[in-house]
């Protein structure tokens, strides 16, 4: 699973085109606004990558050559699986919140003048119009022109052209993706066999149960399709120890089956990861994969969080070996780890803390934040262990900073 999902190992330099590799290996990068640390998306292309320029997500999503729409959740997709899409845009009553149906209905005239508009004077963003109906801004306070615009990309009338600053600018379908035509629609029995071979290639091993999530497809169905691909060949069924159920391998990762049937695959990666990277993001899998019991904290009232705000899971070598509380201050250069917590079972040994310094001070320099701050951690003895551990990998920026 960690190979198959590029989590066992680094490229040497992260390219652009490393970016666009991740992206069609996971299948579907998750988009979450929250930026703590970072943004989700660069999050886990970190986790994979390294250190690597954010921009380059943006240049291939104004380039073609990915798009966003609901998958998992909101997320940026391979360009070449739009037509697996289409028919739920053509559908989008069907997909409850993300579709406004009730003011669609109530507005044609302004929706007719928006797209109108879009149509003569070229992409726009939501910030372009002045709220008028009085609501209150955030999140779950969106203006009219807010929600239909959201409304119109999930019917796929209006696609996202490019970001900037983070912030999507809507423009029609036919200028972002000219000369498509639902005459090149697949079939809704050719989509959800598609959209399984993807998950389980993405996954590299899964049990039946653990597909539909990851695209958001039917359970039930889901599963039938998982069996009747591995009846006709398309997906192979191995055993896995300590399993009851038989797993589901992609054709393509037979030789990696082969390799970690004979304990050939040695991940060597230790990274911070994104609560919300493909390996985490279906919290039963995570725990019944890794023995790693996680649900993130944002949404739940702050007297009531057990762990804290934005916890990041911590994978060193294969296993989730703990998480930490951190926060990003980039005015400051600071890479505050509130909290470390290390899950039971797992040595604080010396070894364990300079794998964790030097996964926080990569991902620490690549924001801009060298100088690592260690409040606490659980257990508490382990604190001055990698706190020396940081201390011997201080970058020289770090330094600087204290003695200035």
């Amino acid at each position: 699973m960690l190979a198959a999902m590029g989590l066992d190992r680094r490229p040497r330099r992260a390219t652009k085109a490393d970016v666009a590799a991740a992206v069609r290996r996971m299948g579907a990068l998750q988009i979450d606004t929250i930026s703590v640390v970072a943004r989700s998306p660069y999050l886990v292309l970190f986790g994979r990558l390294g250190a690597f320029e954010p921009r380059w997500l943006e240049e291939l999503l104004a380039e073609g050559d990915v798009f966003e729409y609901w998958s998992h959740e909101a997320c940026f997709l391979p360009v070449e699986d739009y037509p697996l899409y289409r028919g739920r845009m053509l559908n989008a009553r069907s997909m409850g919140w993300k579709y406004a149906g009730a003011m669609m209905d109530a507005k044609p005239g302004t929706v007719a003048a928006l797209l109108e508009h879009i149509r003569t004077n070229g992409p726009v963003r939501s910030s372009d119009f002045e709220r008028t109906d009085g609501g209150p801004g955030g999140w779950w306070g969106w203006k009219t022109e807010k929600r239909l615009l959201e409304s119109l990309l999930t019917a796929g009338e209006l696609m996202i052209a490019r970001r900037h600053n983070f912030q999507r600018i809507y423009d029609l379908r036919e200028r972002v993706l000219p000369g498509w035509s639902d005459e090149r629609m697949p079939t809704p029995d050719e989509t959800a066999r598609a959209l399984a071979l993807k998950a389980v290639r993405a996954l590299g091993v899964a049990r039946a149960a653990w597909v539909p999530d990851y695209f958001r497809t039917g359970k039930p169905a889901t599963r039938a399709a998982v069996h009747r691909l591995a009846d006709e060949g398309a997906l192979l069924r191995v055993p896995v120890e300590g399993w009851k159920d038989e797993g589901f391998v992609h054709p393509d990762h037979l030789a990696l089956v082969h390799r970690a049937a004979q304990d050939g695959i040695r991940p060597v990666l230790t990274t911070l990861l994104s609560p919300f990277d493909p390996l985490v993001w279906d919290r039963a899998r995570a725990s019944e994969a890794f023995g790693f019991d996680y649900r993130i904290e944002c949404y739940t009232p702050a007297p009531k969080r057990r762990y804290g705000y934005f916890v990041l899971p911590l994978l060193r070598c294969g296993e989730l070996v703990g998480r930490l509380d951190a926060k990003a201050h980039r005015k400051e250069g600071v890479f505050e780890v509130k909290a470390l917590y290390l899950e039971p079972g797992v040595r604080p040994s010396a070894a364990l803390a300079r794998d964790l310094a030097a996964a926080l001070h990569e991902c620490a320099a690549w924001h801009g934040t060298p100088d690592v701050r260690l409040a606490r951690s659980d257990p508490e003895a382990f604190a001055p262990t990698l706190r020396a551990a940081l201390a011997a990998r201080e970058t020289p920026a770090a330094v600087a900073g204290d003695r200035a």
